[in-house]
């Protein structure tokens, strides 16, 4: 995958940095020989950070960071002074990036905003310096704190696809080409199927300078779930989407049980997708008359809305952005 146009998956290993110890120092001054301890604070290590970019659509710009490590704190010095803090690691990535810890697998940080900033992996507390342990009855302590370790350990980053609309559907549904008629993203089109094996993002323009984002995902077979295909490697994705448009083709040989195939699998994966607006579209409906329009609409759920287009000779495509437009604005 990192030979790859679309990164979506980073593994690496990371190191914050470990705090500086506090000083055991003692005053020595011309008039007072034993002015007591004066030893500084020792700095603290450096955070790994993790800010969200919304210029940023892939993790393409980390497939080389193997190894994140961050600087060490320094020591406290005489005099009360502290040592600097270790300098902080800033990790730019895209909206739509969860954070795991590779080990236990458990989700660390979602990035979902431009501008959100968390710390992934904190740097180690610098140590306090003698001066802190000074008291009535112990007034030349002669220890002094040492520093916290950092973190350490191997990570890894998912990007899930921010997209209003995920095209959902079997390969060679036509998914490529309405992408390409509607937007100007330019996916690969071909007789075969997989062609789509990266997510492709594109920006519908709408009407009044209004626009909504889709993304044509790799095609689902049955079984995907499971690991079948290209897997779930990329249903992920579909989790972002707050629309999920459903493209069968007209030629299909049975329509309803192929839209049921697709349900499946996302119930599968996560249970959570059926929550989502459905909004299914018949492509190649060019090679279609009104009487098996009717047959097909007889057969698919009713609950759903249903639209006819041609993505080759531009049919239904702007009942299709109406009907995609309404439903996204539907409860705001």
């Amino acid at each position: 995958m990192e030979k790859t146009n679309f990164i979506d998956y980073i593994r690496v290993y990371c190191k914050s940095g470990h705090g500086g110890a506090g000083s055991r120092h003692f005053a020595r001054t011309k008039f007072n020989a034993k002015a007591g301890p004066d030893g500084g604070d020792g700095g603290r290590g450096g955070h790994i950070i993790l800010r969200g970019n919304a210029q940023l659509w892939t993790l393409l710009h980390l497939r080389y960071y193997k190894n994140v490590i961050a600087s060490d704190g320094e020591g406290g010095d005489k005099n009360l002074c502290s040592g600097a803090d270790g300098q902080d690691i800033i990790i730019e990535v895209p909206l739509g990036t969860v954070a795991f810890d590779e080990e236990t697998g458990e989700k660390e940080i979602e990035i979902l905003q431009d501008g959100q900033q968390e710390i992934w992996l904190k740097g180690g507390r610098g140590g306090l310096g003698n001066k802190n342990f000074a008291t009535a009855t112990n007034q030349a302590p002669e220890y002094a704190q040492p520093g916290e370790e950092g973190v350490e350990g191997w990570k890894y980053l998912e990007l899930k696809v921010l997209a209003d609309v995920g095209l959902v559907g079997f390969p060679n549904a036509g998914k490529s080409t309405l992408l390409s008629v509607i937007t100007a993203a330019k996916p690969k089109i071909a007789d075969y199927a997989f062609t789509t094996i990266t997510p492709q993002l594109g920006m519908v323009h709408y009407r009044d300078n209004r626009s909504f984002c889709i993304a044509d995902l790799p095609g689902i077979i049955e079984g995907a779930a499971e690991g079948k295909g290209l897997g779930h490697r990329f249903l992920r994705h579909i989790e972002r989407n707050s629309i999920l448009l459903f493209l069968i083709p007209a030629d299909s040989n049975d329509h309803r049980k192929e839209f049921d195939i697709l349900l499946n699998e996302l119930e599968e994966y996560n249970p959570e997708m059926l929550q989502k607006d459905f909004v299914i579209a018949i492509s190649k409906s060019d090679m279609l008359d009104d009487e098996l329009k009717a047959a097909i609409s007889a057969e698919m759920p009713t609950e759903y809305p249903l639209v006819f287009i041609s993505s080759v000779l531009q049919q239904g495509l702007t009942e299709l952005k109406d009907l995609l437009w309404q439903t996204l604005n539907a409860g705001k």
